[in-house]
This record gives C-alpha cells, sequence and structure tokens, in this order.
C-alpha cells in the first residue's frame, strides 16, 4: 500500500481519531499516538512546559516504572521515542507484529496515568535545563532564538521548543500535571498504526484499550495571529567560535495553504530539495540547486548552504542558513543571495530546471514512504496541520507547479520587507562577554 492511498479516519465516541494500514511486506508493526499540542500552546512563564510533560511520560505510571518501560521495549527488538514540535507532540513504537501489544497498552496506560512524583519532576528539571544548556554550546541556536524573537512578535511561534531558561527554572509538578491532563485526553489526539497486522482485529484491541477514557474539555489556544511585516529586521548575534553564521527567514504561509508546494519547488531550485518525513531517506544532494553553485562552488563566499520550508498550521518561516567562508563577508553573501533570489523573480526557472526540482522532490516523498516506520508516520504527522489528503494529492499538487508559480511566490514573499537577517558573529579577540 502507498502513501497515496486514501486512508479514512475511525472515531471512537471519546473523540479519538484512528487510522490503520495494513503493510504485509514485513512482520513489522509501527505505532504511532500523536497529540495536538507543541510550543505553539505555551503561554508566558511556561515556555518548554510541552516539552518536558514528553519527558515526564518516559518515568513511570501508577503501573509500570520507567525501567520496566524501557526494559520491555528492549526485549522486544522493538524500538521507540517521542519528539515535540512547534504544534504537536509524538510517541511511537516500532516492534515485531506480535509484540505491539506491549506498545498499545503503553500508550494507552500513559495517556491517563503518568505520575507525577516530585523527585521525578525535580530530576527532569535537571535534565531540560542541561539539555537547553548543551544546545546552548552551538552557535546556530542563538541565532535561530534570536531570529524567531525577531520574526514573531505576538504568535506563540516566536519562543523555541526546548523552553526559555527563566522558565523551566520556575515551573512546577502542579503545572506539568495540568498541562498533561489539559491536553493528553482522547479528543485531542490521533493514533496512526501501519504494518502487518488485520484492520478489524486491530481495531478491536484499539477499542478495548482506549474507549473508556473519558473525553476532555476542549483544549484551550493561543490564538494570536501575527501581524504583517511592515519592514527588514537585521539582527546580531555574538560568542565564541570561529565561524560566521547567516540565517536569512521569510514568512510564509501554512502547510494547508496552496502557496505552500510552489514554495517548496522554489526551495529545490535556490537551496535544493527538503524531504519532510521525519526519518530521512533519499540523500539527494542540494549541489545541483543556484545557491549552492553560485555562493560554494563559483563565488566560493560560503562553506555550505542550506533551506527548509517547514509543514505548519499557521504561517512560518522559509529559512536560508549559510556558513560563512573565512576569506569573504556577510555584505558579500547577502548581496550574492540576493542576486539570485532577484534573478528568480525577474525570470521564471526554465522547464527543465523545474522538472528536474519537481522530480528531486518527489523523490524524497517516496524515499520517505518506503518503511514502515514513515508510512504510519505520514498518518499521523499529515493530520496535525492538514488531514491525510494532503499526503494523497502532495504529488499532484507538486506535479502542477509552473514556472511562472515559482515566480510569482518569489515576488510575493522574498521581499526584503518580510524577512529577517540574523548573522552570528564570533567574539572579538580580547571581548569575551557572554
Amino acid at each position: 500500500m502507498s502513501l497515496l492511498e486514501t486512508i479514512p479516519s475511525i472515531f471512537l465516541e471519546n473523540g479519538l481519531e484512528i487510522k490503520l494500514k495494513e503493510i504485509h511486506s514485513a512482520p513489522l508493526i509501527s505505532s504511532w499516538i500523536w497529540y495536538r499540542v507543541g510550543s505553539r500552546d505555551e503561554i508566558p512563564g511556561k515556555h518548554g512546559i510541552s516539552h518536558w510533560v514528553e519527558h515526564m511520560q518516559f518515568k513511570g505510571t501508577e503501573k509500570t516504572s520507567s525501567d520496566d518501560m524501557e526494559k520491555s521495549v528492549a526485549r522486544t527488538g522493538g524500538v521507540w521515542n517521542a519528539f515535540t514540535y512547534l504544534d504537536w507532540t509524538t510517541y511511537f513504537e516500532t516492534m515485531p507484529a506480535d509484540k505491539i501489544d506491549l506498545g498499545l497498552e503503553l500508550e494507552a496506560d500513559r495517556m491517563v496515568n503518568t505520575t507525577y512524583d516530585e523527585k521525578e519532576v525535580e530530576s527532569e528539571r535537571t535534565v531540560v535545563i542541561s539539555e537547553r544548556q548543551g544546545r546552548e554550546n552551538s552557535p546556530g541556536f542563538w541565532l535561530s532564538e534570536a531570529l524567531h524573537n525577531a520574526a514573531f512578535r505576538i504568535h506563540p511561534y516566536n519562543h523555541v521548543i526546548i523552553g526559555d531558561q527563566v522558565d523551566l527554572e520556575t515551573i512546577q509538578k502542579n503545572d506539568l500535571n495540568r498541562h498533561y491532563k489539559t491536553y493528553y485526553t482522547p479528543n485531542n489526539a490521533v493514533i496512526a498504526i501501519a504494518g502487518d497486522f488485520d484492520k478489524d482485529q486491530m481495531l478491536k484491541r484499539i477499542t478495548d484499550l482506549y474507549q473508556d477514557i473519558p473525553s476532555g474539555d476542549d483544549p484551550p489556544r493561543v490564538n494570536r495571529p501575527e501581524n504583517p511585516q511592515r519592514g527588514e529586521h537585521k539582527l546580531t548575534v555574538e560568542g565564541p567560535g570561529e565561524t560566521v553564521l547567516g540565517d536569512v527567514a521569510y514568512h510564509t504561509p501554512s502547510a494547508s495553504e496552496p502557496d505552500f508546494f510552489p514554495l517548496l519547488i522554489l526551495d529545490s531550485i535556490l537551496s535544493g530539495p527538503q524531504g519532510l518525513n521525519m526519518f530521512g531517506g533519499g540523500g539527494i544532494s542540494n549541489k545541483t540547486s543556484r545557491l549552492y553553485k553560485k555562493m560554494v562552488e563559483d563565488m566560493e563566499v560560503v562553506v555550505d548552504i542550506h533551506g527548509g520550508l517547514p509543514a505548519t498550521i499557521d504561517p512560518y518561516l522559509y529559512t536560508i542558513n549559510f556558513i560563512l567562508h573565512p576569506d569573504s563577508t556577510t555584505e558579500d553573501a547577502l548581496k550574492i543571495l540576493d542576486d539570485e533570489i532577484q534573478r528568480l523573480q525577474d525570470t521564471p526557472p526554465p522547464v527543465d530546471e523545474l522538472k528536474r526540482a519537481v522530480k528531486q522532490t518527489q523523490a524524497l516523498f517516496a524515499y520517505g514512504g518506503e518503511s514502515i516506520t514513515n508510512q504510519a508516520f505520514w498518518m499521523g504527522f499529515s493530520e496535525m496541520f492538514a488531514s491525510y489528503n494532503w499526503v494523497t494529492s502532495y504529488l499532484d499538487n507538486i506535479a502542477i507547479v509552473t514556472p511562472d508559480d515559482v515566480q510569482r511566490v518569489a515576488q510575493q514573499y522574498l521581499q526584503p520587507k518580510n524577512r529577517i537577517v540574523g548573522i552570528y558573529h564570533p567574539h572579538k579577540k580580547g571581548n569575551n562577554n557572554q
């Protein structure tokens, strides 16, 4: 079964959404549970709480200790993990087909029975603060955080997912438990399962595990749309290191908007194709992209350059990141970047270049659907910002992009007044202030 086959949603009376896909190519099953909660649902004083709650889901329930959870999955030869993002939090287990009931029971248990022991909360406070401090060792983290603060003055996309240091120091057990009880409810969740099973039997098992869990109230949402940017923002971050970095970010529409697809092709032409699937696949180089050829190979002003356009619920950012060549200047790099963008705004890309970009983007999508784990991932992931129809129509929406579409979105979105330019400079000698 391919990614393009329609997978209808099944709903339990408590609002739990279920998507099931039989794949009998290997004796494996990948089970994901997605909660519609991420950093966009956080308020000042609680930034980082969604990620912290994710950590607490591995600390045990009234029924199973954290050690028992870990050992029980490991003994089967399976893998499990979790991720928190802007719009969602997800947990998954990929296991031998005859062992998956362990993962199903585990997730049903920790939807309602996770314990918030005071000692565990304080222990995990140290972990998440250390995680943030570890990221602070990367200049790219400081630059990205500053850029998001500048890009979003109103919308909660303005803070990084790991959270703010001051909030991580002050969030309490009751805050975490309240967040968990508010968002970890059947009516705020999607279960997506792919693999070697019988659909009717799997549905019965999911129903038995979840049907008696009561639905919760509709979770609160932070509804603070960002105002249009009124001019270019420029910022500089200084810190330790030897390398100058650049992030250039443009406000772009959400993944459910039609212009998202021409922007994906624009990105493929400018900075190289990207895959949206979580576990890689494809390995397609960005060396055929305009910016790589011009800025890395021809002019040697940067040593590397990449772009990214995430799929989000609300309008977000298309970001181009580069590492400056030691013998160049940021002015040189930005001038060439602007020239290449202007060239795309002035003249639609040639048909053969467009076709290559489309094929590369389609290939990454296809590679991303080869594994059972990614098949299950796509079913739940797409429901977080659109629906599975977004996946089934993905190739068609990419295929209909025209050169004029690419030129139009370049003209509309890649304007200086619509962007934030962030530069990271290493401290000058003799100036080591943090």
